[in-house]
């Protein structure tokens, strides 16, 4: 087991006045385990002093406005894949069952794409299992790794955080596809409302029958009909 993804996911759930109390234990098993360099991990720093130090209704307002308010900010991973696609639906179904067949029962409420949620089955793998789970929706995590810097938040750390321990570079043509989605300004709400109504981004052309999300699922050892191992062949903990 690998608490600091554990700890990255409390970073982006929803502040609360527990997860206030426990950014310095946070902090710190962060740091000790050491994932990622120590120049990405001093990027967080911000962040946590941000959630000991401001007011909770702050706080929570400011994760409501960029993360509930913002299609290009959303934290769940499938979005900025299929969005409201039928796809979407056999992909979660597959995820839970992927979460499952791992040991790990998520509360019925919270869809099984939402990051927080995957870093959290990530803390349950062997180590390196877990470092290639984290790679497949690298190119989402490095997408809005570059829209929450741009927006000058602190949240941006937790992304450079998470490429830093995925140790590689996320898909060019992936990442090119994502940058090229509308980043929709939480203010203006007309333009956000036909924001959701654009179609999903896909990657590729004529894939029919082969969604980005079914190969991330494919790489991960899941797919409609069966339910496999996650770790690579050769693989070890």
């Amino acid at each position: 087991m690998t608490n600091t993804y554990k700890a990255l996911s409390a970073l982006l759930s929803y502040p609360s006045a527990d997860l206030q109390q426990a950014v310095e234990e946070i902090r710190e098993i962060i740091h000790d385990e050491a994932l990622a360099p120590d120049w990405a991990l001093r990027k967080l720093t911000p962040l946590i002093e941000d959630m000991k130090t401001l007011d909770l209704l702050e706080l929570q307002e400011r994760y409501v406005f960029l993360f509930d308010r913002t299609r290009s900010l959303s934290l769940h991973l499938f979005e900025h894949v299929h969005g409201e696609s039928r796809d979407r639906g056999q992909a979660m179904v597959d995820l839970k069952t992927l979460y499952a067949e791992g040991g790990l029962n998520p509360d019925a409420s919270e869809l099984p794409d939402f990051l927080p949620l995957f870093l959290e089955y990530l803390s349950t793998r062997p180590a390196s299992e877990a470092r290639t789970l984290l790679a497949e929706p690298l190119s989402v995590i490095a997408a809005l790794k570059e829209r929450l810097t741009k927006r000058k938040t602190s949240y941006s750390a937790v992304f450079t955080v998470l490429e830093a321990i995925a140790g590689r570079a996320p898909a060019k043509a992936e990442l090119d596809t994502l940058r090229k989605a509308p980043d929709d300004d939480p203010n203006d709400l007309k333009a956000l409302d036909e924001a959701w109504e654009d179609e999903p981004v896909t990657f590729g052309q004529n894939e029919e029958g082969c969604p980005k999300v079914d190969q991330m699922l494919e790489r991960m050892g899941v797919n409609n009909t069966d339910v496999k191992n996650t770790a690579p062949a050769g693989e070890q903990s």
